[in-house]
């Protein structure tokens, strides 16, 4: 892999446009391609962000060979095909949270990338915001004692639009993919992989979820307790209770500058640490450094804490009566 790794773009889409900004803070990362079904819409993006290659198909891009690595920000059931196309191609892959639309899907593309040694990440920017590697260290160091609990939420409160992405079946609508996975991540990271989960929530009219509250237990008692929604706004803040104290991950989590450690008899300690650029530059470098190292997966975010968050998505899912489907179509 050459010192500098080119990008490309599959779904030139509004969290697109957001990823492209942090570009400038990544030594060695070049943005150089962008896929799109539509051409015109690519070539847009293209002239907007100063790229050299529009492409009209997602085809057209995994055969570009200017392209070492792809960020894939299309819905959620379209990452399957693109990513199992993608390291077919042996193109190295960032793929937007949900990473898939089903466990299942998540799985063959992990064992595919795996099987071909091809680098895959999930884009779950959470993990690499400055404040968040802070309290991962707190809680390694014991700082607040064994941890024991997680408490999170994620909500906004959407106007129903059976035409919206956000609410389209087909599209993987509904609040557990698009919002949940945050709080669900979040717990994982903290606490492991859950023994059971408990789901409870409702639907929109489309057979997606509109919101959820999700218990996860483990066999030791330790627990989360996980809210989610698109029918109602949250704070958006998490907590980490330990034995001898807690951690306040101050709103929205999913993208913190500041966390408060409440330790036992001590007064609380503010940190404060914010991210570069936007806050995608830290997943964005870490993508670039594994390729550089010739590394085929990420430390932060491996595919197998990928897979257990998507195991929990299905299992609420299922409990809450959403049956989500791949995209098999979405190359043409």
């Amino acid at each position: 892999m050459s010192e500098e790794i080119r990008w490309g773009v599959v779904g030139p889409g509004r969290i697109a446009e957001n990823v492209m900004a942090d570009f400038g803070h990544v030594p060695g990362a070049r943005p150089v391609a962008v896929a799109s079904r539509s051409a015109d819409r690519a070539a847009a993006f293209a002239q907007r962000h100063g790229l050299e290659r529009a492409h009209g198909s997602y085809a057209e891009i995994l055969a570009d060979p200017e392209v070492d690595v792809l960020y894939v920000a299309t819905p959620h059931p379209q990452h399957h095909a693109v990513a199992l196309a993608a390291i077919d191609a042996g193109k190295a892959l960032l793929v937007e949270k949900s990473f898939t639309a089903t466990t299942a899907g998540a799985r063959e593309v992990v064992e595919r990338a795996r099987a071909r040694g091809v680098f895959v990440m999930e884009a779950m920017w959470t993990r690499f915001q400055p404040v968040v590697v802070r309290l991962r260290e707190l809680v390694a160091d014991d700082a607040i004692g064994e941890v024991r609990s997680v408490q999170a939420d994620l909500g906004v409160a959407r106007e129903y639009d059976p035409a919206d992405r956000l609410f389209a079946h087909e599209l993987g609508g509904g609040a557990l993919l698009d919002v949940g996975v945050y709080v669900v991540s979040f717990a994982q990271m903290v606490l492991g992989d859950p023994d059971t989960v408990t789901a409870t929530g409702s639907l929109f009219p489309t057979g997606v979820d509109a919101e959820a509250a999700l218990l996860l237990g483990y066999a030791d008692g330790r627990s989360a307790t996980l809210t989610t929604s698109l029918r109602y706004p949250t704070p958006g803040q998490a907590r980490v209770f330990g034995t001898a104290g807690w951690i306040d991950v101050l709103p929205r989590f999913h993208h913190p500058r500041t966390i408060v450690l409440h330790r036992a008899g001590a007064d609380p300690e503010e940190i404060t640490l914010p991210p570069s650029g936007t806050g995608y530059s830290h997943e964005l470098a870490e993508v670039t450094e594994c390729l550089r190292a010739g590394r085929t997966e990420s430390a932060v975010m491996p595919l197998a804490d990928t897979l257990a968050v998507q195991s929990v998505l299905g299992r609420a899912a299922d409990q809450l009566g959403v049956a989500f489907r791949e995209d098999p179509h979405v190359l043409g």
